[in-house]
């Protein structure tokens, strides 16, 4: 994120800039809607971070002595509603912290950038920033070799003589004053920046959310093809401009299937310039499709188009509706960029339209992320497959189910996953500019082959061929972070949350890997906020549980077995739950009580295929020798619990024992 401007003072904090001059506030470099006096209280906390602000003070500033009482009530909707823009908790603040009967603190550093007299600019080419904390300001000069980046990437003295002598003392003193100060208090931020900075594109891009197609046949059996409609218009627009037109993913989208929301709440909600929203019915051989284009800021309808055709020309409505907002996005902007165009796809045969409707069905069914979901997806694609052999995405889909069964703990790895590659490999053979089909091997590869040189080069050409598959960014930045490669995995966790904003697992995963980076407090607050919109997202609640244990927060931690609802989308994750459990009664010091949850997890009267992943982590630090006999039975299977074992705490105990340092090397995640 670039927050150099000549014309405005910005203040930037994690992924936000508050324009001081043009008073708005934006998050990524899309401009958030706030009121006014949202606008000016948030100004006041910033200006002076780190500094307590009380009520009073809010209330000399901001409200007339004549409206106490209204005051009140207005600072504490302010302040409630300032938190929802921030994502931010009153219970675990990230930026406005609540100081009880005294007032407010902005609690991270806000970076600024005090814009300089043409004249000075000219005579030393610098810039100079501040860092608001304490109300103090600091000042940092740096000379300008190329844009700079939020934070400074060097302190340097120039043209100094061009200055009076006896300034120069207190000069270099505040340079390095400000110079500790930005490497202890900044560090992992000017990392985090740096990162971002190197992803944005250089020119603007917008985004465009495609809402749920209204299924009109009153027949539910038929949300499938609306939603399958839905996600394949996503992908359709995807591919017009992935650098300058970003489409927000299905997983956020669908969110709005029964809301009924207006199109500007969902313009805040996901941050986007335009919606296309629209209906579709079905009879046995013909398909009315009903859209609108939609300008989000003034929610004028830029075009509306109805489309009755046979079911074989559903693949070619599909790239006219394409074609036409490509071109009336083009108009409005008004740049004169030729955007790339689409390719219009032929007519179907009957037999290519049964393998179509199949295959949107065996979808719909996979995104469910249930046992049954994944059992009827792969019907579905198998069917697919058998009406047209050459669906490159039936494939696709197929090596997906299989992938995440193993992932899942739902079947074996040795027998699902090399039908997993064999899938992929057939998709790639049809065709190998398929996105989904190299992110399914990138994934085979990662976990199953543990082949991690291949999986990244696979990772890279599906994010290549299609930037915005929220799903190719959210598991690359999981296989970063199993390497410990953790700048690099954040960076690209918040790539596939811009992508897909609304998705729990996508953030519930970024949580994981602050988890995995050690940083419990960060691991805790963001599965906390998740929890507060899903209380049953079972991959938050296991990071808060073992978020909990890690800080030593054991009887915290205990509480929440007995209040925290188990249900998930997966049957592994109250398992994993109860071997946590295990391990949080050794750290209790009751260690006969731990020893029994693990036993009993152990004999199971019938077997699963997740115990090896379930039992290791149990047994690390009570049983050392059984977590690493339940690892070796990991290895044998190719569990995908082992390509966390660099990283995850849970394994801690065992990082001194040489069979364990072994097992690293065997799975290619040795030092």
């Amino acid at each position: 994120m670039e927050c150099v401007s000549p014309q405005a003072s910005k203040y930037c904090f994690g992924p936000y800039e508050l324009h001081t001059r043009a008073r708005e506030l934006y998050k990524h470099g899309t401009k958030l809607k706030l009121r006014p006096q949202l606008y000016q209280v948030l100004q006041v906390l910033v200006k002076r971070a780190g500094d307590v602000v009380t009520r009073e003070e809010l209330h000399q500033m901001l409200w007339s002595a004549e409206t106490f009482v209204d005051f009140e009530q207005g600072l504490n909707t302010s302040i409630k509603e300032l938190r929802g823009v921030l994502s931010d908790s009153a219970r675990e603040p990230r930026y406005i912290e609540t100081l009880p009967k005294l007032g407010y603190r902005f609690i991270v550093p806000a970076v600024t950038e005090i814009p300089m007299a043409a004249s000075e600019a000219v005579a030393e080419p610098q810039t100079l920033f501040a860092i608001e904390g304490s109300g103090q300001v600091y000042e940092i000069r740096e000379a300008i070799a190329e844009p700079p980046t939020i934070v400074p990437e060097s302190v340097v003295e120039g043209g100094a003589s061009a200055r009076k002598k006896s300034r120069l003392p207190t000069r270099w003193l505040i340079l390095i004053g400000a110079s500790v100060l930005l490497l202890a208090g900044l560090g992992g931020y000017r990392q985090w920046a740096r990162s971002w900075a190197r992803t944005q594109p250089s020119r603007p891009r917008v985004l465009l959310a495609v809402l749920p197609f209204e299924n009109l046949t009153g027949d539910t059996g038929q949300d499938y093809f609306s939603d399958g409609l839905t996600e394949e218009m996503i992908t359709q627009l995807g591919r017009i401009d992935p650098q300058h037109l970003g489409v927000i993913a299905r997983t956020s989208v669908l969110r709005y299937k029964q809301g009924h929301m207006s199109v500007g709440q969902v313009g805040d909600d996901l941050g986007v310039q335009y919606v296309l929203e629209g209906s579709v019915r079905r009879n046995s051989d013909r398909v009315r499709i009903a859209a609108q284009f939609i300008q989000v800021h003034d929610q004028t309808h830029l075009w509306a188009r109805e489309y009755d055709r046979e079911l074989k020309d559903l693949l070619v409505v599909q790239g006219e509706i394409a074609e036409q907002i490509a071109d009336e996005i083009q108009l409005t902007l008004g740049t004169g960029r030729t955007w790339a165009a689409t390719v219009r796809p032929s007519a179907l045969t009957p037999q290519s339209y049964e393998a179509y409707d199949l295959y949107l069905k065996g979808r719909y069914l996979w995104n469910q992320r249930t046992p049954g979901g994944f059992q009827q997806a792969v019907a579905c694609f198998m069917q697919a497959i058998a009406r047209d052999p050459n669906n490159a995405r039936a494939y696709a889909g197929l090596a997906d189910a299989y992938a995440l069964m193993s992932s899942y703990y739902l079947a074996p790895p040795n027998e699902v996953m090399p039908k997993a590659r064999a899938a992929a490999l057939k998709a790639l053979q049809i065709d190998d500019g398929l996105a989904e089909a190299h992110t399914s091997l990138a994934l085979i590869l990662e976990t199953y082959d543990w082949d991690w040189r291949d999986a990244e080069k696979e990772y890279l050409r599906a994010i290549q061929l299609d930037s915005n598959y929220a799903t190719a960014h959210h598991w690359y930045a999981e296989f970063l972070a199993f390497q410990g490669r953790f700048d690099e995995a954040f960076a690209e966790s918040e790539r596939a949350r811009q992508s897909d904003p609304l998705s729990r697992i996508i953030a519930a995963d970024h949580a994981a890997i602050f988890y995995f980076s050690r940083q419990y407090d960060r691991a805790l607050q963001e599965a906390r906020g998740i929890l507060d919109m899903d209380p049953n997202q079972g991959r938050a609640q296991s990071i808060m549980f073992a978020s909990l244990i890690e800080r030593g927060q054991l009887h915290e931690a205990l509480s929440k077995t007995q209040d925290t609802p188990k249900i998930g989308t997966s049957p592994w994750i109250e398992r994993w739950d109860r071997a946590a459990l295990a391990s949080l009664y050794g750290r209790l010091g009751q260690r006969q009580r731990a020893l029994q949850v693990a036993a009993k997890l152990e004999t199971r009267d019938q077997p699963r295929f997740d115990t090896p992943a379930i039992l290791a982590p149990a047994y690390a630090g009570l049983d050392n020798d059984r977590a690493l006999f339940w690892l070796e039975k990991a290895y044998l299977e190719h569990s995908a619990i082992l390509s966390t074992l660099k990283v995850d705490p849970a394994f801690d105990p065992l990082r001194g024992d040489p069979r364990f340092q072994g097992l690293l090397r065997r799975v290619g995640l040795a030092q």
